[in-house]
Order: C-alpha cells, then sequence, then structure tokens
C-alpha cells in the first residue's frame, strides 16, 4: 500500500509519522515543493518554535479556535496538547513552559523539533522527496495519480493532503476541482497599521495587561499590546485579528479599535482608583503619579490627548477631568487603516471547508481515501502554540487512515 503526503509541513511530518506507526509495512512518502521541509516550523515563535500550548482544558483550548474549534473537540481526547509534550520529551526533546503557557524546547531553537521530526521519520522509514511540485491529481479507481511539475507521475493509494494554508484562492481550485467546498482564505493573525494615529511615536511601549476590541461588534482580546512604528502588536492585537479576520477582510481593514489599557471593565472601579489617589496624593501633579503602573511615555500622551496639563495636581481634576481620565484609559479609540501580515509566517482562515471532510476521520467526504489535516483546512488559532497544536492533532488523526 503506497500513501502520498502532499506537503512537508508540521501536519505533513506528523501524518506520515502516524501512518507508519500504524501500518508499519505501508510506503509513505512526504512530496514538499521546496528544496527544504518544516520551513514554517523553523521561524514560529520568533525561531525558537512555540511547539504547542500547556493549557490542559479542553473547553479553554475549543475557545483558541476561531474556526475549527468544535472538530479539534473530539480530537483532543485523542492526542491533546499533553500528549504532543510528552512525545516530543519521549523523542529525546525536552520542552518548557513559559509563564504565559506556551511550550517550547529548551534548547530554545526550532532546529531541535526540526531534527526531531526528520530523524523520526526517516528511522521508521518515511521518504522524503523535496523539489516535488505537484500539478495536478487525478483519481482513477482506486488509485490517486500525483502530476509533478517535471513531468513525473506517481501512482498512490491513499492521499493525505496538508498543503498548509494558502494566502490566495488560486491555491485551493484544485481541490475545488476535486468537489471540496472552499472558504475564502483571508489573513488571521495580523497587526494593525494607524497610519493617522500620533501614538505610533510611541513605538516600543509595552502595556503587559490591555483588553482590546473591535467598535461596533462584541469582539474583545486581551494580553500584552505592543505600540510599534506602523500602529499596534502584541498578543491581545494578534487575538483580536483572528476573531475577526473575515469580518475585518470585508471592512477592507478600515475600522476603529477600542484599548481598554487597564484592562478594567467596570469604569465605576476605575473611577474609583483615581478617586482614591486625589485622597492619598492629592498635591502630587498628574504627570508624577501613574495609575495602574502605565508606562511613563503612554501617561503623558494620555494626558495630552485629553487636553489635561501635566502640571496640574491630582485635587485640581475635578468631576470633568475624571470623567475624560476615565474614559481614555478605559475606551481609548483609534483608527486603524491597513494591517501588516509576517509574509512568512502567515495563518489563513479559510480553506477547505469542514462542510467536505468527514469530521470523525479527517477524509474527504467527495474523494475516497483522500484525507487533509493542518492549515489547508479552515482551522486556525489565535497565537500562543495553537496552530501548530491543530497541526500535530490533525495529522494524527488523518495517519489512522480510518
Amino acid at each position: 500500500m503506497k500513501v502520498a503526503i502532499i506537503g512537508g509541513g508540521a501536519s505533513g511530518f506528523f501524518s506520515a509519522i502516524a501512518v507508519k506507526d500504524n501500518y508499519p509495512n505501508y510506503d509513505v512518502v512526504i512530496y514538499e515543493k521546496y528544496k527544504s521541509v518544516l520551513s514554517k516550523v523553523k521561524i514560529t515563535g520568533g525561531g525558537r518554535c512555540n511547539v504547542t500550548n500547556a493549557c490542559s482544558s479542553i473547553k479553554e483550548l475549543v475557545n483558541a479556535y476561531p474556526r475549527g474549534g468544535k472538530l479539534l473537540k473530539k480530537h483532543f481526547t485523542v492526542f491533546s496538547t499533553k500528549d504532543t509534550m510528552q512525545w516530543f520529551e519521549k523523542k529525546g526533546v525536552p520542552l518548557v513552559i513559559q509563564d504565559d503557557n506556551c511550550v517550547f524546547p529548551k534548547s530554545q531553537n526550532s532546529e531541535s523539533i526540526i531534527d526531531c521530526l526528520v530523524l523520526t521519520a526517516k528511522k521508521i522509514g518515511v521518504k522524503i522527496s523535496t523539489n516535488s511540485k505537484i500539478t495536478s491529481i487525478k483519481k482513477i479507481d482506486s488509485q490517486f495519480e500525483l502530476y509533478f511539475e517535471n513531468e513525473n507521475k506517481v501512482l498512490s493509494d491513499k492521499l493525505i493532503v496538508t498543503t498548509g494554508g494558502s494566502p490566495k484562492l488560486k491555491g485551493l481550485e484544485w481541490f475545488e476541482k476535486l468537489g471540496h467546498k472552499i472558504e475564502k482564505p483571508v489573513p488571521s493573525l495580523f497587526t494593525f497599521n494607524m497610519p493617522n494615529e500620533p501614538i505610533t511615536e510611541l513605538m516600543g511601549i509595552v502595556v503587559e495587561n490591555a483588553l482590546v476590541g473591535l467598535q461596533g461588534t462584541k469582539l474583545k482580546a486581551t494580553g500584552p499590546l505592543l505600540v510599534t512604528h506602523w500602529g499596534m502588536s502584541g498578543p491581545a492585537i494578534l487575538k483580536l485579528s483572528s476573531y475577526g479576520a473575515r469580518l475585518l477582510s470585508d471592512k477592507n481593514y478600515d475600522f476603529k479599535v477600542q484599548v481598554n489599557w487597564v484592562n478594567e471593565q467596570s469604569n465605576e472601579n476605575v473611577l474609583q482608583e483615581l478617586q482614591s489617589i486625589i485622597i492619598d496624593n492629592s498635591n502630587k501633579i498628574l504627570a508624577n503619579y501613574r495609575p495602574y503602573l502605565l508606562p511613563d511615555r503612554l501617561w503623558l500622551f494620555l494626558l495630552e490627548k485629553c487636553e489635561l496639563s501635566q502640571k496640574k495636581k491630582w485635587s485640581e481634576l475635578g468631576k470633568k477631568g475624571l470623567n475624560k481620565l476615565v474614559n481614555i484609559l478605559t475606551n481609548d479609540i483609534y483608527s486603524v487603516k491597513g494591517k501588516t501580515t509576517f509574509k512568512d509566517e502567515f495563518v489563513t482562515c479559510g480553506g477547505v471547508s469542514l462542510e467536505s471532510i468527514n469530521t470523525n476521520t479527517m477524509q474527504s467526504n467527495a474523494v475516497e481515501g483522500l484525507y487533509f489535516a493542518g492549515e489547508v483546512l479552515d482551522i486556525d488559532g489565535i497565537t500562543g502554540g495553537y496552530n501548530l497544536q491543530a497541526a500535530w492533532t490533525t495529522g494524527f488523526v488523518a495517519g489512522k487512515l480510518s
């Protein structure tokens, strides 16, 4: 029995290894169109490789996937984040868990993960064929005919597609021709461009726990927020971009973001906090006492934005001044016009619709013997190791060939 894996990324390698674990006598080949495999794994997590997330609650995990969470919910009982960690550590790759639950190799180098996957695959007999770009696939009777750019043709009995996310619809057309529904791909996990907002002058400032939302929607996200020279980034912004990926695409990335700098949803609580400052530090000037330990430059910027003198004493604020501060701390609004997507690390919302596959087995509903795994499907998660976990889990399940 011959099994072809199209795509030498995380889900490709994991599904290939799973096939050989389940069917040791099968002939398994990974076909990668580029000269090197696992290129996205190499750069993820800033080159350190955020392998997974240490969160063990399936309910919490599912919430990290704006698309595909329902499918993953059932499969996390089969191969979870804990299973991922145990798998790599048993293969000789020690891992570390950060305070934010992100899991990295102890080496802090993605090569540790790449070497582990490649060596494991080769050890159990998986063949790896690079520079092998497939141009078309045909199903003839019970076999697949794979046609390559160099005009070679290969026959395979089973096929697992793990080609990753495609930024353009054209890259998914061949699956559509095979009878699959395609969800239009749009970027997910991107930063916000603010060309007309002076806050960009504060580039480099980080607020460790902000709450951000899309104006006019109920979409919100929390976490660190980074001010950049082009706008805003950081986990809070990336999460929000993921939750609102399709909506923001429809808006052509022209929208308003609401920033709650203190991550306190009760305005009354913020008002009480400021009133306590007035009681305890009435003679201090605004510039010299920052509420919620906000970064200095940001605090001065916010004072200027709400037209309050830095030299004014806290006791001189008055009701109007207090309300201005409460509003800017909890509902600061910025205009976004455009996005920045890091080309090599792009994540897409969209792909092969989950309606087109058997969600129990990852096999195509349209073509028997054809399976899908990874980001080629309409599955994507927020930042924090979730996208790689989806690759490990779906690859593991697809590799059962059931």
